[in-house]
């Protein structure tokens, strides 16, 4: 793989985590007006740009709405990670079996902790009583990471550096609301018990072996008899 092509994997590893669909369509699109020779010909078919542009517009509207952006993510969590891996496969699969091992590992990896960084932030502003912040994280991360996979194209170690320095405080980020996160993954495994689609808790299932109940004291007192 050559050394112009790691920083292409990497950011579209950590944008495959965000949004892998806008990584998909931004690489395509670009190959399919422009014919660069660096973006795998497979991410500009048709059939792949239609697929993804279906699925990106079912993404923008679940991304935004409290709770259901959660469920996504969750469904997401082996998706995105493939798709970075995928696309890191694409670009190395001409060279050698080791390269080719080296992008899908970097496409993969990166993307999956991207995905657990944007997972576990989007669970964080759950906590908040009002919709329009989902909006606003939600519409920002589309705008990111189209900006960040533009710049890719043009200057990929320019893009490789601001999603390393995006992705790094993210996870700071995380770091510090684990508080709150917390709380989310309790309220939604909880929902997840009364629908179940979960297993319950142990403090929600009866014990196997209830304690015996007390027994009456074996010395009977005359209610007559003088104290002591």
């Amino acid at each position: 793989m050559g050394a112009e092509l790691i920083p292409m994997v990497f950011t579209s590893g950590w944008a495959s985590g965000i949004n892998a669909y806008i990584a998909i369509l931004v690489l395509g699109l670009a190959d399919r007006f422009y014919h660069l020779a660096e973006i795998p010909d497979a991410l500009a078919r048709t059939d792949v740009l239609i697929g993804a542009s279906v699925l990106f517009v079912i993404e923008l509207v679940a991304d935004k709405i409290p709770y259901v952006d959660s469920v996504w993510d969750s469904v997401h969590t082996v998706v995105r990670p493939a798709v970075g891996a995928t696309i890191g496969y694409l670009f190395a699969h001409d060279g050698s079996s080791l390269e080719t091992a080296i992008a899908v590992g970097t496409g993969g990896v990166v993307a999956f902790i991207s995905h657990l960084v944007k997972a576990g932030l989007r669970a964080a502003v759950n906590t908040s009583p009002e919709p329009a912040s989902n909006i606003v994280v939600s519409t920002s991360e589309d705008v990111t990471v189209t900006g960040v996979m533009v710049l890719a194209v043009a200057h990929p170690w320019w893009a490789a550096t601001i999603a390393f320095v995006l992705l790094a405080a993210g996870i700071f980020l995380v770091y510090k609301l684990a508080g709150r996160i917390r709380r989310v993954k309790r309220r939604y495994d909880a929902w997840g018990e009364r629908i179940g689609i979960a297993t319950p808790s142990r403090r929600h299932q009866p014990d196997a072996d209830p304690p015996p109940a007390p027994q009456p004291p074996d010395r009977i007192v005359d209610p007559g008899a003088p104290g002591p």
